[in-house]
This record gives structure tokens, C-alpha cells and sequence, in this order.
């Protein structure tokens, strides 16, 4: 018997995946529940497990494709008919895909999606817009967003996805082939002030995609390639990555405050009671609890930067939903701590340590990088002294936190040696204020500096 294996659902808002390895061959013998293939999509890369012991009898969809969920990317021989059964397997594909020929449809290169979690709960409620008929235009919150960038109306653009939906791909093409424009488009006088004109880049390569226009290049290619080079194609997730940042410095004024804290009292403190901790709890004590407590406590303070944008709307969080941002060999991701601010030190070393390895291993679940209030990263630990981070939209802040190391300082008109970091937060000047910012900086320092709070 055979059995479909499907692109699966990695999330409500999730329309469609991209395979970006396949962990067995044809002929291969897979268990139930063993990791088939591996996926990316607009919030998680994924190890998707077999649903069915067996022997992989065909692979429909190849690495580097994106498909809408549900559709047929392999199919397995429950039977366990033997890797003998491998070749003869691949002649008998068009019968095995006969009830399902809507699966696999011609544009499976579509452009990547976003890197990071499109919009949270704010965004994601907001209304599709309306169409002539009354009813509504089904779409994503980036398809609308780049919509209202580019001027372009949603009700004259084709959707290619399920019950109409229009895609990332669709928007992406009317926007290049110059879609109808919204009948509520700025004055022409303010569109050349919105969008400077530049020269056209050049035609990609041939089989290349252009995901973004912040992907194009103002240098002529054949001034780009010379001498002693080689060429690496982006990873789906460095594509979304870059995507990402290159929208997120389009719509957020990105300003920067930058502070320096006292760490030695923590540093001893850790040092004093880390096997303590780590033999009791079962799990590693590092500084990076310690920030987000003190995090927690200033956007209680101030909820003023645990804040989004929807429109001309400030949506004011009430819950803490600390985006921590985990460095991975192939990229960057950014799983979500939900409810800080109800969780006492344990439960947020717990927490996090849980988060960054299951992100290291691919077992993170969409919902578990969706929805941050706030995001915190840690450029220091590979020994950066500050950074500049942008902005994990649609947060308006991120803080970034410098390597913690001993410099000579000035105490009481005396030079002593203490353990310092610089913090740096990057802010949304839509939003946030530099008066609001340097208070809630101020608030994480004297947090940090006068710690209390007991973490055993």
C-alpha cells in the first residue's frame, strides 16, 4: 500500500513550505516518525518525520522547491517492497499521482517569504481589504503591506494560492510588471518624493529569482564578477533574513541609545552559584536570564517600547513576548519566550535554554517564534563590545547586549576593576522617544546593578 506523504501545515497563517533537504533517498527504508525531510517557511525551518513505516518509494518535489501545504511531496511503500522496488517506482509516478493533480502546481519556484515571523496578533487581525463585489481580498499581512508600499490594488491582482489568496509571488509580479495602482494612491507630486528613481538593475541569470527589490543591485553585473570568485546561491533562510532587514530599515527610523552597566555583582553571583544551579535545576545558568528579567521589568515600566505599529495605531502589548535571537551554522532565528513577565528566573533559564536548542535542532513549532513584543541579541558572546541591531518588526525596539568583560573604572574618585557591558537599544523614533528610551535603559541598569531576586 502506499501512502502520500504531504507538505504539512506548520501553523494557522502558514499557506505553503519549502524543502530544503531531504534526509532519505529513494529505495531507502524509513521508520515511522523517523525525519523524512526538512522544510522552511515563512516562521520555522522544521524536520518533518515519516507518517509511515516503509521504503520511500518516489520524491515529487526536489530541494529548493516551495509548495503549498497539502501537497504530495513523496510517497511511500508501506509494504516495505525493498530498495528493488526504488527503480520500477519512478515509472509508475504518473499513476501515484493521478488523485492528487492539483499538488504540485507549475510556479513551485516562487519567490522566498519572510524571514522572521510575518506580523503578530495586531497585524494578523487586521482586516483584508475589501473588494468591489463586497466581499474580501484573502491575503497575508506582508502581501498588504507591500501592497500599500507600492501603491497597488489587491483587488485587481489574480491569486494564485488556495480559494483565490493572493501570494507573496503574486504580489511580487504586479509590483514588477507595474500593477494597478490604488485609487487612493498618493498625489503624483509626493510619489517621485516616496520612491527616487534609479536606474533598472540588470536581468538576473538565467534560472536565478529576484525575491525583493531589496535583492536587486545598483552595480551592473558584469562589473560584479571578476577576477578569482565563487558563488554561493542564498538559503532560503538567508534570503528571508535579508528580506527581512531590509524591510524592517524601510519602515522603522531606526535610532540608538547606547548605555554601560555594572555586571560584577551578577558576575559573582554566577560564579558563586553556578554548579549550585545547575545541579538543582538541570539546566546551564548564564547572564542572559539576568538581562531578560531586567527587560521584563522595564517594559512593565515603560510599555511605551513593548509596543507595535498597525497604521497610524500603537498597539500596547500587555503580555512580555521576548523574542531571544539564536545564532544558528546556516542562519539566524529568533524563538519567542511567551509570558516573561510571569515566569520567576528558573522558569526563564528553563525556557530559554529549551528554545535555543530545539532551534538548533529543528524542532522548533511555528508559534514558538510568532508573536514578540521584544527582542533581546547577543552579539557580545562571540566578543562584540556593541552593535547596532535592526529592528525585528513589528516590534519597535530590540536590545543588544556587548560581551561582559573587566575594564578600570572610576568609583568614588578611585580607578577599580570592574566587570562592565555596553547595552545597546535600537528603537522605532515613530514611536519611542529618546527621553523614553534613555528611561527605559535606566531602569535596566539600576535593575542589573541592585539585583535582588533570588535564582535558586
Amino acid at each position: 500500500m502506499s501512502v502520500d506523504v504531504v507538505m504539512p501545515q506548520m501553523g494557522e497563517s502558514i499557506f505553503e513550505g519549502t524543502i530544503t533537504k531531504w534526509l532519505k533517498k529513494p529505495g531507502e527504508k524509513v521508520e515511522r516518525d523517523e525525519p523524512l525531510f526538512e522544510i522552511s517557511t515563512d516562521k520555522v525551518d522544521a524536520e518533518i518525520p515519516a507518517p509511515s513505516a516503509g521504503v520511500l518509494k518516489e520524491i515529487k518535489i526536489n530541494e529548493g522547491q516551495t509548495v503549498p501545504v497539502q501537497t504530495v511531496v513523496a510517497v511511500i511503500d508501506s509494504d516495505g517492497a525493498g530498495a528493488a522496488t526504488a527503480a520500477p517506482a519512478r515509472a509508475e509516478a504518473p499513476k501515484a499521482a493521478a488523485p492528487a493533480p492539483k499538488s504540485a502546481p507549475a510556479p513551485t519556484k516562487s519567490a522566498p517569504t519572510q524571514v522572521a515571523p510575518p506580523a503578530p496578533a495586531p497585524a494578523a487581525r487586521a482586516a483584508a481589504p475589501a473588494g468591489q463585489d463586497g466581499q474580501k481580498v484573502r491575503s497575508s499581512p506582508l502581501v498588504r503591506r507591500l501592497a500599500k508600499e507600492h501603491e497597488i490594488d489587491l483587488t485587481q491582482v489574480s491569486g494564485s494560492g488556495a480559494g483565490g489568496r493572493v501570494s507573496k509571488k503574486d504580489i511580487l509580479g504586479a509590483i514588477e510588471g507595474g500593477g494597478a495602482r490604488a485609487t487612493a494612491a498618493p498625489s503624483a507630486a509626493a510619489a517621485p518624493a516616496a520612491r527616487p528613481s534609479a536606474p533598472p538593475p540588470p536581468p538576473p541569470a538565467a534560472g536565478a529569482t529576484v525575491a525583493h527589490a531589496g535583492f536587486e543591485s545598483a552595480v551592473p553585473r558584469e562589473k560584479m564578477y571578476f577576477g578569482n570568485y565563487e558563488v554561493q546561491p542564498m538559503s532560503v533562510m538567508r534570503q528571508r533574513i535579508a528580506e527581512h532587514m531590509v524591510l524592517s530599515k524601510r519602515v522603522s527610523p531606526h535610532v540608538y541609545s547606547i548605555d554601560e552597566v555594572d555586571m560584577t555583582a551578577i558576575a559573582k553571583l554566577r560564579n558563586s552559584s553556578k554548579a549550585k544551579f545547575e545541579e538543582s535545576a538541570g539546566t546551564k545558568l548564564t547572564f542572559m536570564p539576568f538581562f531578560v528579567r531586567a527587560a521584563v521589568e522595564a517594559l512593565r515600566a515603560f510599555p511605551t517600547v513593548n509596543a507595535s505599529v498597525d497604521g497610524t495605531n500603537i498597539v500596547l502589548h500587555r503580555e512580555c513576548n521576548i523574542g531571544i535571537a539564536v545564532a544558528l551554522d546556516w542562519g539566524l532565528i529568533v524563538p519567542v519566550i511567551k509570558n516573561a513577565e510571569e515566569k520567576n528566573f528558573l522558569g526563564l533559564a528553563r525556557t530559554m535554554n529549551d528554545l535555543a536548542e530545539r532551534a538548533r535542532t529543528k524542532k522548533l513549532k511555528p508559534e514558538e517564534v510568532a508573536e514578540g513584543t521584544f527582542s533581546i541579541t547577543n552579539p557580545g558572546v562571540f566578543g562584540g563590545l556593541m552593535g547596532l541591531p535592526v529592528i525585528n518588526q513589528p516590534n519597535v525596539a530590540i536590545l543588544g547586549l556587548g560581551t561582559i568583560e573587566k575594564r578600570p573604572v572610576v568609583i568614588d574618585d578611585a580607578i577599580a576593576i570592574r566587570s562592565m557591558v555596553y547595552l545597546t537599544l535600537s528603537y522605532d523614533h515613530r514611536v519611542v522617544d529618546g527621553a523614553i528610551a534613555h528611561q527605559f535603559m535606566g531602569k535596566i541598569k539600576h535593575t542589573l546593578e541592585n539585583w535582588t531576586e533570588s535564582i535558586l
